[in-house]
């Protein structure tokens, strides 16, 4: 019995995620750190660390080190899986662990040098790295070794992203900087544009369950949202109805829309003839907005499905890698 600990690791935009060897999912936490502003010690990183956003002193600074899966500030990033490592090494932590993680298909080589990196000087022993959409592909239970190609589009908090696999690589990939995040956002700016009203996460949360949509509804649904007035400061209520919020959500889906057929332009024939056969997996938390499914279909023309547990695929498969090293050894690197 090896005393090595073995990892998987997905650094999202949004959320970092921990898988142990035969333990399954340990850690799943927000992707934000609350460092000192003067010595950069680290006080509280994931939930703990989100709790205090817009709550700190003048000397604690909330940062959100990953961006669009990639580190944009590297001392936070190292900080942050510091403390997720300890968390979930505990007593272990000494030994070090083997990590695999994820990273997006559209990183530069400097910016998957530095994710490495990153998680080497967390405390990592040794670590690999594995595409998010070969990782999403294994979760889904696609046989990636197969001659044979499979369409994944992997919808996260920070990157949208489509990716061909065969033979048990990425044969084909196009990845925009975009995702589950930057819809957040979009919605909160159309409230304080629209409405004046300033609205907190979960709020934002609730308005994308309920009244988002990828495609028109036949029958307008709507629903009533709190909270601050942004002229007067007071509280304040307003209804909201699904036509206006797929109009917000449109941007989004043109993009998912484009990045689909930009990956099948660049897809040799013989894959995209398998693809047609086979339809395509969607994954990733941003996947699961309502009809996004039904929309992919009509416009591409080849039948898209959800992927079963679609928020865990990316690990799931990043963990199964892990576990199955030296079968998989040539799809990570």
């Amino acid at each position: 019995m090896s005393w090595i600990r073995k990892l998987a690791i997905d650094l999202g935009t949004s959320n970092c995620t921990i898988w142990g060897e035969n333990e399954g999912i340990l850690l799943t936490e927000p992707s934000v750190v609350a460092i000192e502003a003067e010595g950069g010690k680290v006080l509280a990183a994931g939930s703990e660390a989100k709790k205090m956003e817009g709550k700190t002193p003048d000397y604690i600074e909330i940062i959100k080190p990953i961006e669009f899966g990639a580190v944009v500030n590297y001392e936070a990033a190292v900080g942050m899986l510091r403390w997720f490592l300890r968390e979930v090494m505990g007593s272990a932590w000494l030994l070090g662990p083997e990590v695999m993680v994820t990273v997006a298909s559209g990183l530069t080589q400097v910016e998957q040098r530095a994710v490495l990196d990153a998680v080497l000087e967390a405390g990592a022993r040794k670590v690999y790295l594995i595409d998010s959409p070969l990782a999403a592909a294994i979760g889904a239970k696609i046989p990636i070794s197969e001659p044979f190609g499979n369409m994944v589009v992997n919808m996260g908090g920070g990157i949208i992203e489509a990716a061909v696999v065969a033979s048990g690589g990425v044969v084909a990939s196009k990845c925009f900087r975009s995702g589950g995040s930057r819809l957040d956002e979009s919605l909160e700016e159309y409230l304080k544009r629209k409405y004046s009203l300033a609205v907190g996460d979960q709020t934002v949360e609730l308005v994308k369950i309920k009244l988002g949509t990828a495609v028109k509804l036949k029958k307008t649904e709507t629903l009533s949202i709190s909270g601050r007035d942004l002229v007067y400061g007071l509280p304040k209520s307003l209804e909201l109805n699904s036509d206006e919020i797929f109009e917000v959500i449109r941007p989004m889906l043109d993009e998912v829309i484009l990045v689909v057929r930009e990956t099948l332009q660049v897809t040799p024939p013989e894959l995209v003839a398998d693809i047609a056969d086979r339809g395509i997996v969607l994954v990733g938390a941003a996947s699961k907005l309502r009809n996004l499914a039904l929309l992919l279909t009509r416009e591409i023309g080849v039948s898209v499905h959800l992927s079963i547990d679609s928020e865990t695929c990316v690990i799931k498969g990043a963990g199964m890698a892990m576990e199955n090293l030296e079968t998989y050894r040539k799809s990570v690197r």
